[in-house]
């Protein structure tokens, strides 16, 4: 069984090529750079995988047809983890990488007959939000896409739009989509990439840029540790009859006030008490030396919510393939005490 994954040299891809390849499954990386293989190798073996079973397949998802030269060997399945991600993104290019190169990596897995695994995100299972951005139907045609953009911004609408579009296009094929939450650290060792969001809170949260809790009482930020949701992603790929959409989410992450004050407990630092609304929050986030200072853009803000999920279909699926949720209490002190050695400070 041969496995191709995009996006193999970020956080999360690390940690899946780090579990496959440990199991001695053989893994392609699909590489814009091949010679970076080695470094992902050595990272590869760090996290515990075997790098001998991982090599590279070049190829970009910015260029057509992923830019493979040839026919790509026979592969069993392929995992799209790849997407441009930032705040702020051009329009054209987060549609590029995340959309047009979602339905290359889509068109690779229908003509190989091999299952997809698409990895999205746990906003498109918030029905309030998709409602509020103007997303009505399953048909991607039907969608008025420049509302959205402007709405959702272009990361979180061109991740939107990918998905969407991929469950059309591949509607008769075998496809798992799986919904992740907020990507917290490792629930043993706390590794946390300082490019995801929770890592960028925690940072806040440490140099006292946190003066309010953001959102109400009632406002969380849903998280799934890096290992669980590897975790997740191999079994997708395994299971004989996975459910179409499974959602990376711990229910039992706290709310925000009592995440930031257990956050805060490891860091040594003081937690905020005060609440600031978020459409509050989000107009002064307008302003580019606010937005600077406080290292948050209004984007990110839709993340932190009020709703609750249903995990329905999720968790037989994970009673059944035998995935625990670790105490989320646990993942958190974990993640801050990998910040803190990050930082040069002993936990």
């Amino acid at each position: 069984m041969t496995l191709l994954i995009t996006g193999a040299t970020g956080f999360i891809g690390r940690h899946l090529c780090a579990r496959l390849t440990a199991r001695r499954q053989p893994v392609l990386a699909l590489m814009r750079r091949p010679q970076a293989l080695e470094e992902l190798q050595a990272t590869v073996d760090r996290l515990g995988g075997n790098s001998h079973y991982l090599d590279a397949l070049p190829g970009d998802l910015n260029a057509p047809d992923l830019g493979l030269a040839g026919s790509p060997p026979s592969l069993d399945a392929v995992v799209h983890l790849g997407a441009r991600f930032g705040w702020r993104l051009p329009a054209e290019a987060a549609r590029r990488t995340n959309v047009s190169g979602s339905l290359a990596v889509a068109r690779l897995a229908r003509r190989q007959q091999c299952r997809l695994v698409f990895i999205s995100g746990f906003m498109l299972d918030n029905q309030r939000h998709l409602k509020r951005l103007g997303l009505n139907g399953e048909d991607p045609a039907t969608i008025d896409w420049q509302r959205v953009y402007r709405r959702a911004g272009p990361y979180e609408a061109s991740k939107i739009e990918a998905a969407i579009t991929v469950r059309w296009q591949l509607r008769n094929q075998d496809w798992v989509e799986v919904q992740p939450a907020t990507v917290a650290g490792h629930s043993r060792n706390g590794d946390l990439d300082p490019a995801q969001p929770l890592h960028a809170l925690i940072d806040n949260l440490a140099r006292g840029r946190l003066a309010m809790v953001p959102g109400g009482p009632e406002h969380w930020l849903p998280l799934i540790p890096v290992d669980t949701l590897a975790e997740i992603i191999d079994h997708a790929i395994q299971d004989p009859a996975p459910p179409r959409r499974i959602l990376g989410l711990d229910p039992d992450t706290p709310n925000l006030k009592p995440m930031l004050a257990l956050i805060a407990e490891t860091l040594g630092c003081r937690s905020p008490r005060l609440h600031l609304p978020i459409p509050l929050l989000a107009h002064l986030l307008r302003l580019p030396a606010l937005a600077r200072f406080a290292n948050t853009e209004p984007e990110a803000l839709h993340f932190i919510q009020p709703e609750r999920f249903d995990l329905s279909a999720t968790m037989p699926f994970l009673e059944r393939t035998g995935i625990r949720l670790p105490p989320m209490p646990r993942v958190l002190r974990a993640s801050a005490g990998h910040y803190l050695e990050s930082h040069g400070h002993a936990r």
